[in-house]
């Protein structure tokens, strides 16, 4: 009869030294990037031991899952099986495999935390999806060769290190109902873990040390399965008619009127301010371009010298904030005028076609709406969106092997992509054709390389040359553009899509949101600055508003050079949904949390959350995402071309 064994002789024993090894990575981890950003947390005792022990608690659970297939392993197999010389060297490639997976996205969460600031989230998940530029990415920005080669390495000692350890435990004799006892704790261990959730590493007001106590794999799984909320079951909810009728009451513009009464319609008729002008647009919206790059804005680095010279001949707007953080929110407010809802960006949900857009707009008006992408459009579904939404569509699939004199993972340098899309206005000149271009850019992104010699700066050096050759480029292309017929029948807008950093102790950093607006166009519009508050989703009421165009919308933004506008941003990251005014920042978060922070870009002070609810800024806030959500699943802000008509209004 065999001997019941106990722990440190059963076959489950194995899996405590997977365990240990986990845990000492997962600290490791932990403790480095604490150590890396410990300027920007607080190191009192009390929210240091909360990072640890609710990180411990985070890592425990994603090895309770992760233990899953192993667990049921040592269950089931046989006596016979387990001794075999097969078996063995199934495990001893299982464990180098192991200890592969936890080298190897400790690596991946060190260089997302220095690319992001936050552990994996849906950014690390998109990354997945788009293998093809993300993977070119990091081999052209890491020596990945070398850093797979050490982890492999590793990988071998780590497997030599528990060679003792996995002998021993495959080698024990233990009947099923022994084993049984062992597995059944650790397959009801996954179920307690269900009901963790994500709020448990909220447990400070400063997102650093809440991202520190999360467990990066955890996150990454949690995201993948939630990148999508609802809004309704996640965020406090007002009356939907006192809301509805907030919400209309701001968007409320002189001399326009709404067309029916129901609940959260915004639509409503727009009437020109003067004469119409019938104006090209080529709206150019720079990857990463933060406002403090410019000098204009205080830099001291003079790496946008055209940016700067343009600024005294363009309407600048100083007090201009991106809606998000990545470059499919920046494209979803310019292009749609729409807050941003939670979970993913419009442009990348499914049924994402007919929306109202301000490329309807200029389709009703008769223009030719086109959007220019130098890379390959699939990635974030951009092709998709905006040739859904009636744009023809200019990436990268259209370059010839001629017009392309540097490309990079992320695409064609962007010298050669607005090189492109002067040809193109040419054409459309040619033809007769009044044109609507809406440009998104590349090179300011890792790798940060260009044609070598365009700048002073050598490609690959970090993110201040990539800064200033997009600035090198667009001096080329407005040089080029003053040499053809349609220069000065155009509108340029440049725009940044979002800051080249979103990290921030705060929940919502006001300050790394802070982009450019410029709007230049020598004898349309005079040059000086605009100090209004305002953010993305005011460019595409504007711009038409410079127009004196005459149309129904559905915007949630405002012209910002109508009489009368109130100053506002609306900023967000996937989960928090802020408005910002002069004086406060009011923002919605899951679990139904409202906060309110005095003085967001000075000393901060937190209003507590029975007052936040009180103060007319975070009705407002409520009344934006209310309405805008509302407005997405009941789908009002849809067009078929059988109402076509009714978007071109006269008066």
């Amino acid at each position: 009869m065999t001997t019941p064994s106990t722990l440190p002789t059963s076959r489950f024993a194995l899996l405590l030294p997977y365990l240990g090894c986990f845990l000492i990575v997962s600290t490791a981890l932990r403790s480095l990037l604490l150590v890396t950003q410990h300027a920007d947390l607080n190191l009192a005792p009390l929210p240091l031991m909360s990072i640890y022990a609710i990180g411990l608690v985070y890592d425990l659970a994603f090895f309770a899952y992760l233990s899953i297939p192993f667990v049921l392993l040592l269950l089931l197999v046989p006596e016979k099986l387990l001794h075999s010389r097969a078996l063995r060297i199934t495990v001893f490639v299982a464990t180098a495999g192991f200890f592969f997976f936890l080298f190897f996205t400790a690596v991946a969460e060190w260089l997302f935390w220095d690319e992001f600031g936050v552990r994996f989230n849906f950014i690390a998940v998109d990354y997945l999806i788009y293998r093809r530029e993300v993977t070119d990415n990091i081999l052209q920005s890491y020596p990945i060769y070398r850093l797979i080669g050490g982890m492999l390495l590793a990988s071998l000692l780590g497997m030599a290190l528990l060679r003792p350890t996995i002998d021993s435990a495959l080698s024990v004799y233990e009947p099923f109902r022994h084993r049984l006892r062992y597995a059944l704790p650790l397959l009801l261990a996954p179920l307690v873990a269900i009901g963790l959730g994500q709020s448990l590493h909220d447990f400070s007001s400063n997102r650093f040390q809440n991202e520190l106590a999360a467990n990066g794999p955890y996150q990454f799984v949690a995201a993948f399965r939630n990148n999508s909320m609802d809004y309704r079951q996640f965020y406090h909810l007002g009356e939907n008619k006192e809301v509805s009728a907030r919400l209309r009451t701001m968007l409320a513009e002189p001399g326009s009127h709404y067309v029916n009464n129901d609940l959260f319609d915004i639509t409503r008729d727009i009437q020109g301010r003067g004469k119409e002008q019938r104006l090209n647009v080529v709206l150019l919206t720079v990857e990463s371009l933060s406002a403090d790059y410019l000098s204009s804005y205080g830099n001291t680095r003079q790496i946008t010298p055209v940016l700067d010279r343009l600024a005294k001949e363009s309407l600048v707007f100083d007090h201009f904030y991106a809606t998000g953080t990545r470059t499919v929110r920046g494209l979803e407010a310019l292009t749609l005028s729409l807050p941003p809802t939670p979970g993913r960006s419009l442009v990348k949900r499914p049924d994402n076609a007919r929306v109202f857009s301000l490329g309807k707009v200029f389709t009703d008006q008769g223009y030719d709406p086109v959007f220019f992408y130098g890379g390959y459009g699939y990635f974030d579904n951009m092709n998709d969106f905006y040739a859904g939404n009636g744009y023809r569509v200019v990436d990268r699939t259209d370059f010839s092997a001629d017009d392309i004199s540097f490309e990079n993972a992320w695409g064609v340098a962007d010298g050669d992509l607005l090189r492109r899309v002067i040809t193109e206005a040419d054409q459309e000149t040619a033809a007769g054709q009044p044109f609507f271009f809406q440009v998104m850019t590349t090179s300011n992104h890792r790798p940060y390389t260009y044609p070598e010699n365009a700048i002073d700066i050598p490609s690959g050096s970090g993110r201040n040359g990539a800064v200033k050759y997009t600035d090198y480029a667009i001096g080329q292309f407005l040089a080029e553009a003053r040499n053809h017929a349609w220069f000065k029948n155009t509108l340029f807008v440049i725009v940044a899509d979002h800051c080249s950093g979103s990290a921030g102790r705060d929940a919502l950093p006001v300050e790394k949101y802070r982009i450019p607006l410029f709007i230049y166009a020598p004898g349309h519009v005079t040059s000086g600055v605009n100090h209004l508050l305002s953010s993305q989703i005011d460019v595409a009421p504007t711009i038409l508003g410079l127009l004196n165009f005459s149309y129904r919308s559905q915007f949630f933004g405002h012209d910002l050079l109508a009489p009368g506008v109130t100053g506002r941003a609306l900023i967000g990251n996937y989960q928090r949904l802020g408005l910002l005014d002069e004086d406060q920042l009011a923002y919605l978060s899951p679990q139904g949390k409202v906060t309110v922070v005095d003085h967001p870009l000075g000393v901060e002070r937190l209003e507590p959350e029975s007052e936040a609810l009180l103060q007319p800024l975070t009705r407002d806030t409520m009344a934006y995402y209310q309405g805008a959500d509302y407005m997405i699943s009941h789908r009002i802000n849809r067009w078929s071309d059988a109402l076509a008509a009714q978007h071109t209004v006269s008066f």
